[in-house]
């Protein structure tokens, strides 16, 4: 008894369909997870271009330092009360594209709310650091330093000033 193989002449080989929507696959998944670690995806100088000395509350005038900034950031615009970002903690403020925190007692930091990864909008603070939710890169809230990538860039500083109970754009 013999059986005869049946194959079909029209048509690609099914291992070349596979393939092919294999690489298809594949080219969608890099594309998407793709990003540059570029500063000319973020609109900020980088971060370290200057010194930082944390603002103190009660220091009229006070300034971070540092460079940089969001597309939508305006020097002397008001962001917060001092009262509203918890020691060890922060604030995201979304359409000023900064996110404000205070490391230390009475000492406040602000960073770019810009992923320097794929640039997306970093949307949260805990546990000390700044996180971003399209990779889970985490960021310093005392320095912007990366603590875990794919990130490799810190958040570029953003200039605040601390004049009274009131924080500002610098």
């Amino acid at each position: 008894m013999t059986s005869a193989s049946i194959k079909s002449t029209s048509g690609p080989a099914r291992r070349t369909v596979v393939a092919a929507a294999g690489a298809a696959g594949l080219s969608v998944a890099l594309t998407a997870c793709g990003g540059s670690d570029d500063d000319s995806s973020s609109s900020s100088s980088p971060a370290g271009a200057a010194g930082s000395t944390g603002s103190t509350a009660g220091t009229p005038a006070a300034s971070t330092g540092g460079t940089g900034g969001g597309d939508n950031a305006a020097a002397g615009a008001a962001l917060s009360k001092t009262a509203d970002i918890p020691e060890g903690g922060g604030k995201v403020f979304g359409a000023e594209k900064v996110v404000v925190t205070q490391p230390t007692a009475g000492t406040y930091k602000a960073f770019s709310a810009v992923c320097t990864h794929a640039g997306c909008a970093v949307k949260s603070i805990s546990d000390g650091v700044i996180n971003c939710p399209c990779h889970n890169s985490n960021f310093s809230i005392a320095d912007g330093s990366v603590k875990s990538g794919p990130a490799r860039k810190p958040l570029p500083e953003v200039p605040i000033k601390v004049s009274g109970d009131s924080i500002t754009l610098a």
